[in-house]
């Protein structure tokens, strides 16, 4: 089944070619130079389309649970334009062979904002009707259960709802008035219902499970899935108080094979390389602002743990006073930190400070992407509380991660619990696309600031 995420991309790249013709009917009378610029020129009409898609995506408009609201879709809509103009302005004076013309390009986006909203809307109109409700039916009544409706997406249907079916005689955790009747009713429960996916939230599942009634389900179109998989596939991260060592070594996931590994390397001295030669103009600017605002060195540096728990010095621009932890030794950056200093708060707002750190990444310390590099006396204190914690230590450490783009900075031991969900989630389904979409929603985050100490 298709995601709705990349059915709107689909439709938005048909729209992309239509609002483009449409540009050069309107602008031309005809559409008989239309294939010169989308066929004959492909690479021109391919970094058009890359932009749109890339601006839609950075702007939020393929979260199709965000639709509810008209401004949400208006402004975005209207930013999304705005912001391509800009960044095809920006291509076009880079690479002249690429230009269109100015007139052409303001029409093409001006239909484009027209028919994306219209489209939206149409979402937006029909995603209230029944066939698009999201019905889930939970096994179970204990606090997995609960759990996982915490966490079922809430798409504003009124024909949307999550039941549970009990399975035990233990006073439920969940509302007792959404409990629907007992397991071994369940076949009837389904017909009654008709959820569209059942999820099983069981600690205990041995002898519990009504096997036959759950094939007969399954064969009828019900999806039926785990609760950690279900976690997994609505959050992004791992339920990993649920996951049992075997999960590891069964799965097809956690595996970095020696060709994964170097494409990674190749990529990270690209990514570092490029990174440092367009940082460069910006390191004497921040040294004269770091040094004004107060009196100390440009750079920081401090011992981090990385692959394999093998320490190694971490550089970034000094965002603190001086002996900042002289009094308190190793303690997490609170929000509103008194320690940081003004220019510092700049720097760690917009994550300038972590541009030296594309140094370690070319030295091979770090990599460019993956989990954000701890203190030894953090890891040694979480290993103790968090499951499989060492898991992370596989890989290399990277200047950003899934992590650090689905989760604000951590400031605790049960922030460091969450980040671990997403760090887990990204060495199960490491790919290089998932890299790719990190990268992207990395700029994204850095354009809004979200989550900077």
């Amino acid at each position: 089944m298709i995601r709705p995420k990349y059915f709107i991309i689909i439709i938005d790249i048909i729209l992309v070619y239509l609002s483009f013709a449409g540009a050069f009917l309107l602008r031309f009378g005809s559409i008989s130079g239309l294939d010169n610029v989308s066929f004959g020129g492909f690479f021109r009409f391919f970094c058009y389309l890359s932009v749109v898609i890339f601006s839609t995506y950075l702007f939020e408009l393929y979260d199709w649970m965000k639709f509810s609201s008209r401004k949400f879709l208006v402004y975005r809509g209207a930013l999304v334009s705005i912001f391509a103009f800009f960044l095809l302005s920006a291509v076009f004076y880079l690479f002249p062979s690429f230009q269109l013309g100015r007139g052409l390009l303001v029409i093409s986006l001006t239909l484009l904002f027209l028919s994306q909203l219209g489209f939206r809307f149409l979402i937006r109109k029909f995603s209230r009707s029944a066939q698009f409700a999201t019905k889930v039916m939970i096994i179970g009544a204990g606090d997995l259960a609960q759990r996982v409706a915490d966490i079922v997406p809430e798409d504003h249907n009124v024909h949307s709802y999550v039941r549970f079916v009990s399975c035990t005689e233990k006073k439920p955790v969940v509302d007792p008035e959404l409990i629907v009747g007992d397991i071994g009713d369940i076949d009837n429960l389904l017909h009654d219902y008709r959820p569209q996916k059942l999820v099983v939230a069981l600690s205990e599942r041995r002898g519990n499970l009504p096997l036959k009634e759950f094939m007969r389900s399954k064969l009828r179109g019900v999806e039926i899935v785990e609760a950690t998989t279900y976690f997994e596939q609505e959050k992004g991260c791992l339920l990993i108080e649920n996951m049992q060592p075997s999960a590891f070594v069964y799965t097809q996931g956690f595996r970095m094979t020696p060709f994964m590994r170097a494409y990674k390397r190749i990529y990270d001295i690209i990514f570092s390389t490029v990174g440092l030669c367009f940082a460069a103009p910006l390191f004497p600017i921040l040294a004269v602002i770091i040094t004004r605002d107060t009196p100390g060195p440009v750079f920081y540096k401090q011992l981090r743990v990385g692959e394999n728990e093998v320490e190694y010095f971490v550089y970034k621009f000094r965002t603190m006073g001086l002996d900042a932890e002289q009094q308190t030794g190793a303690v997490w950056a609170q929000k509103d930190d008194p320690r940081v200093t003004r220019v510092g708060q700049f720097l760690r707002k917009t994550r300038l400070d972590e541009i030296p750190q594309l140094y370690n990444v070319l030295k091979g310390d770090m990599s460019f992407i993956g989990p954000r590099p701890e203190r030894m006396a953090f890891v040694e204190r979480l290993k103790e509380t968090i499951p499989f914690y060492s898991t992370r230590h596989f890989v290399k450490p990277g200047v950003t991660g899934w992590a650090q783009v689905c989760y604000p900075y951590g400031a605790s031991d049960e922030d460091a619990l969450e980040k671990m969900r997403y760090d887990l989630f990204y060495i199960k389904n490491y790919s290089i696309f998932l890299d790719f979409r990190i990268i992207i929603d990395t700029i994204r985050v850095v354009l809004t600031g979200f989550g900077g100490r």
